[in-house]
């Protein structure tokens, strides 16, 4: 099959990179971060979490964020609304696309969130519906796609279940998250078969995590299925929570330099990306994540 000639990227750096970053990132870092990211080409940019700040006390400036933020003509800022409440804020901070999270594995989503999947869903239906009343864009997130903390293995079709009532209930998007990064190219073919039978390829996103070291080769086989939006994190910003030590999402400058090299159209400016990942790294106390920002780095001299 041949690759998709142009690929969109969602850096979701600045929600799900910084959101389990045990230091409090001011405002103005997270603004800053924003517009970096846009002036490196991103053309969707995960901006915040409208969630109780009491479960994630990063997010807790999220009205401010979103307030303070430079708009770019043709970016969208997209927001993780779980519930109406959260909905409800984030329409008032006047965002135009919003996120929801639901999970492929019945045990993830218990521990996780205290219901089954069934019921998660549920919950969503009050979003959807104000979502469509005010003319705001719903993406639908799955994780736990190739493989759970608890259960291990997820069958294909507990992926593909979960992802078409998203779509149904009205996700213009689908994103299938390998929550803890132990898929590979194989079981990732077999899932999104599982997956695209029941939701059309063009409507899914890839979200792999590197925690296994899978995540180009994931992207890759992804890419020759036909999928053509992966989820990506500036500096490969965001660990894995059930993984000590281990890194979690993929950096978006590694990602940036494969599809470059497979002579793919992303918009992104790889060299403007590695400044931007240089810089929140540092803000952050380490190195970059990346073995592209730091190869580049090092190619200019620079201390990594």
């Amino acid at each position: 099959m041949r690759l998709p000639a142009q690929v969109r990227i969602v850096d979701v750096g600045p929600r799900d990179g910084l959101q389990n970053e045990k230091q409090i990132i001011s405002t103005e870092v997270k603004v800053e971060l924003i517009a970096r990211l846009g002036a490196a080409g991103l053309k969707t940019i995960e901006a915040a979490s409208f969630v109780s700040p009491k479960w994630v006390p990063q997010m807790g400036d999220n009205s401010e964020v979103m307030a303070r933020i430079e708009r770019l003509p043709g970016v969208t800022y997209p927001v993780l609304t779980p519930n109406l409440k959260g909905f409800e804020a984030a329409l008032a901070a006047g965002v135009t696309e919003v996120a929801v999270f639901g999970a492929a594995s019945e045990s993830f989503s218990q521990k996780n969130i205290n219901c089954s999947i069934a019921e998660s869903l549920q919950r969503f239906e009050p979003v959807m519906a104000a979502a469509k009343a005010a003319g705001v864009k719903v993406r639908g997130y799955v994780s736990c796609t190739l493989g759970c903390p608890y259960e291990g293995e997820i069958a294909p079709a507990a992926v593909a279940d979960v992802a078409a009532t998203l779509f149904d209930m009205g996700c213009y998007e689908i994103s299938l998250g390998d929550t803890i990064g132990t898929g590979t190219p194989g079981k990732t073919q077999r899932m999104l078969e599982a997956v695209a039978a029941r939701v059309a390829i063009d409507k899914l996103a890839g979200h792999y995590h590197d925690t296994y070291g899978q995540a180009l080769a994931n992207i890759y086989a992804s890419l020759e299925m036909g999928v053509a939006v992966f989820d990506a994190s500036v500096g490969g910003l965001g660990g894995c929570p059930y993984a000590a030590g281990a890194s979690g999402n993929v950096a978006t400058e590694d990602v940036v330099y494969l599809l470059n090299g497979l002579g793919l159209e992303t918009g992104i400016d790889l060299n403007t990306l590695v400044d931007t990942a240089a810089w929140i790294s540092a803000q952050l106390g380490r190195e970059p994540g990346s073995k592209v920002a730091r190869a580049v780095l090092a190619k200019r001299g620079a201390c990594v």
